[in-house]
């Protein structure tokens, strides 16, 4: 079943928005960061069993995205633990395609620079056999179809299951198309997340919040990946319109990277926040591995912090 960009339900036809970039300001300085030991970590709860629990004590989740393979396998096995170290609730790894339709400028350079150093899938599942025994939140992949139709569906999700990956979020793939997907995810234990979008009509966005499984992923813009200025003021009506036709938890993305936009978008009703081309900007364009894990730390602390 081959893809055309037509067939996306993110409507990525549209014009792509300008990329704002901004500084990080840290008010505060993060301590020198070292791996963590390898000792026994429980193993992470599910997706749904996370959201349970955070909804239990009130509190919304934080969501980091960082794409594998940039600057180095290395790296992100090590960017994982700060991540964790720093609270995140759950982790998005974003697999390096060549076409990756639904990303922005940032984390399309940084998936161009992983595959250019030869990362490749089995590398990524290596070294995440490794790391995900030594953290303690769930991980997500967010990867193109074509990468598991590649592989073959079913061997696709037993191997991501085998090294403890928890959900899975297909961009490219409409709702139509995604029968085999939720069917061989739910055999394997993996939550396969969907997203709709600011231009979802609302019966097409009930059908998608009722397949969806672990959380439903709110597109808080239309177009691709990046941050920008403000978060659109139409993304607390959706969450609304969402709310009323499911109990399942709604996570926001595309778009925020700023500890204020974080607590607004938590304010707002979000059960999540995800931030993703900020944080790979910081790891992809730092000086050195240390000095972007470093920063990483300081700016992954700042937005947990601003989350209620």
């Amino acid at each position: 079943m081959a893809l055309s960009p037509n067939t996306s339900f993110l409507h990525l036809s549209s014009p792509k928005p300008k990329i704002l970039s901004f500084p990080i300001k840290p008010t505060f300085r993060a301590k020198s960061f070292a791996p963590m030991a390898s000792v026994g970590v429980s193993p992470a709860l599910s997706i749904s069993e996370t959201f349970s629990l955070l909804k239990e004590k009130k509190k919304v989740a934080f969501i980091p995205y960082i794409t594998a393979g940039d600057p180095d396998l290395s790296t992100t096995a090590k960017a994982l633990k700060v991540l964790d170290a720093c609270g995140s609730d759950i982790i998005e790894l974003g697999i390096p395609y060549s076409d990756p339709l639904a990303d922005g400028p940032v984390i399309q350079a940084a998936a161009t620079r992983a595959l250019a150093r030869g990362t490749n899938f089995d590398a990524i599942l290596a070294m995440l056999r490794e790391a995900i025994p030594e953290i303690s939140c769930p991980v997500a992949l967010f990867t193109y179809y074509n990468p598991i139709l590649k592989r073959g569906v079913e061997k696709f999700m037993s191997t991501i299951e085998n090294v403890g990956v928890h959900g899975l979020v297909v961009p490219d793939v409409p709702l139509e198309e995604t029968k085999l997907l939720r069917k061989e995810a739910a055999k394997h234990n993996i939550e396969l997340v969907l997203l709709t979008t600011p231009t979802t009509p609302t019966e097409r966005m009930k059908a998608i919040v009722e397949a969806s499984e672990g959380f439903v992923y709110l597109v808080s813009s239309v177009g691709v990946t990046g941050a920008r200025a403000s978060v659109s003021l139409q993304v607390q009506s959706l969450l609304q319109d969402i709310k009323e036709a499911t109990t399942k938890p709604v996570a926001v993305g595309f778009g925020i990277s700023k500890p204020e936009q974080v607590e607004q978008v938590a304010g707002w009703g979000a059960d999540g926040v995800i931030v993703g081309s900020a944080m790979v900007k910081i790891l992809g364009e730092a000086k050195s591995a240390e000095e972007g894990l470093n920063e990483l730390e300081i700016f992954t602390r700042s937005l947990k912090a601003a989350i209620p």
